[in-house]
């Protein structure tokens, strides 16, 4: 069987390790450079691969295809594919083939890191023999080549469940839903919820569906899709048929097994880190975890990078880096959590935004805004009549912390959190983060 595999970046380069494991014609092709350890892994094995270019007959010749989730359906090759018939499937569709270990998939469009990592933590820290995969972590397709876990913690874009078709997530978790990547879905918002709800796709009765049940998009599709899986439904307060919240101070999930603990041991404060500690737990309860391992993990977690991790203090002024808030629902959860007066950094490459979710917090909470991307117009347009200082920075992240610096007052905090893509200024939304916090340990 011939297999064409399109990206060499993690997903790409283990999905060909995979296929050449299993006996097959494999080739590769990035039309961007590929990375110097992802070039060593393929050489390893023995894998054919190209950068900076297509060989379209090559690719057209494969009997499947294995798309990268980063490269768009619009894209003329992927168009060609989808004109003769090719399948074409997602790296994660690949790997579901060639094993048997419990999937625990994670979703949605703000949490989902974190929560993956959280219940990561959880299972691990129980002593299951656990891998973690898809947006974080090494890529499912190499470790199910050359390791064998019997669980799998799984983060999963939206564009990771366009190609997903046969796969089946025994434990699936749907954070909540606000408009992203609206610029890839036709800005339609409907097709974007569908993706979403790819998650539950192939689910049976004995699998279990965890989800936020005050978010209205997914109360309304739940009825929709009439669901096979058992629900688990998670709510800041008990009603509505949530089968997880806090009462009196208490974390209570009632089943599959009752469970509850102290909402201030948890390790993650914060409304939106609440949430993530509910379905973290409902995972590793359906998981059959003991509950005082699930109370210990959720107690002595340390974060993510990256997610409002806090940098240091420089003469009173709080720094608090929040990079990985690529959209505008991400950047509310992170104003909403600030205690003082906030200097906002924001900015990047628009997804189609819509900045009036943010509107009220920012009158609330900010006391001046950094623009910082190479078109800050829609942010001018946006916010510049709220009255609050300004400061237009297109040159990067050194003079977007040095302007925020100037702006904020003692006691007060400068969050980056900058509800747009990094691929103007970054490389990613990593590089960025890390930028900001070299920048801010240099005042």
């Amino acid at each position: 069987m011939k297999i064409a595999v399109l990206g060499a970046g993690e997903s790409g380069a283990g999905a060909a390790v995979l296929a050449k494991v299993k006996g097959m014609d494999v080739f590769v092709s990035d039309m961007s450079l590929i990375k110097e350890n992802y070039k060593n892994l393929l050489n390893s094995y023995n894998i054919a691969w190209e950068e900076g270019k297509h060989t379209e007959s090559r690719i057209l010749d494969a009997d499947e295809v294995v798309k990268s989730p980063g490269i768009p359906n619009e894209s003329p090759l992927v168009q060609k594919l989808i004109a003769q018939g090719t399948p074409i499937i997602s790296e994660i569709e690949f790997a579901g083939r060639y094993t048997d270990a419990k999937m625990v998939c994670i979703t949605g469009s703000n949490g989902k890191t974190t929560t993956t990592s959280l219940i990561y933590h959880i299972f691990k820290s129980a002593g299951l023999n656990v891998g973690l995969a898809g947006n974080i972590g090494k890529s499912l397709a190499l470790q199910v080549a050359t390791e064998k876990h019997d669980y799998y913690i799984i983060e999963l874009s939206s564009f990771q469940l366009d190609n997903m078709y046969d796969f089946r997530a025994n434990i699936a978790v749907l954070m909540n839903i606000t408009p992203d990547h609206l610029d890839r879905y036709d800005h339609q918002m409907q097709n974007y919820v569908d993706a979403k709800f790819r998650i539950v796709q192939n689910q049976t009765e004995e699998d279990a569906f965890i989800f936020w049940n005050d978010d209205p998009i997914i109360r309304r599709e739940l009825e929709r899709y009439g669901l096979k899986a058992q629900l688990y439904p998670f709510a800041e307060i008990k009603g509505q048929g949530a089968i997880a919240y806090v009462e009196d101070g208490e974390i209570e999930i009632e089943r599959p097994i009752a469970f509850n603990m102290e909402q201030e041991a948890l390790a993650l404060h914060g409304t939106h880190n609440l949430y993530n500690s509910l379905a973290a737990g409902i995972s590793a309860n359906v998981a059959g975890i003991e509950k005082e391992d699930i109370r210990k993990a959720l107690s002595n977690f340390k974060g993510v990078e990256h997610r409002l991790e806090k940098v240091c203090d420089v003469r009173g002024i709080h720094f608090i880096n929040d990079s990985k808030a690529t959209n505008v629902n991400s950047c509310w959860y992170a104003l909403q959590s600030m205690t003082t007066k906030t200097v906002l950094i924001l900015g990047g490459k628009d997804k189609g935004n819509d900045y009036n979710e943010i509107a009220d917090l920012v009158k609330e909470k900010c006391s001046a805004l950094i623009y910082l991307g190479l078109h800050n117009e829609k942010l001018h347009d946006f916010f510049d009549g709220f009255g609050l200082p300004v400061a237009d920075i297109q040159t990067g992240m050194k003079d977007a912390v040095e302007a925020a610096y100037k702006l904020a007052k003692k006691g007060e905090t400068v969050l980056l959190s900058p509800c747009c893509a990094s691929f103007d200024l970054f490389k990613s939304y990593e590089d960025r983060g890390e930028q900001f916090k070299k920048y801010v340990r240099e005042l």
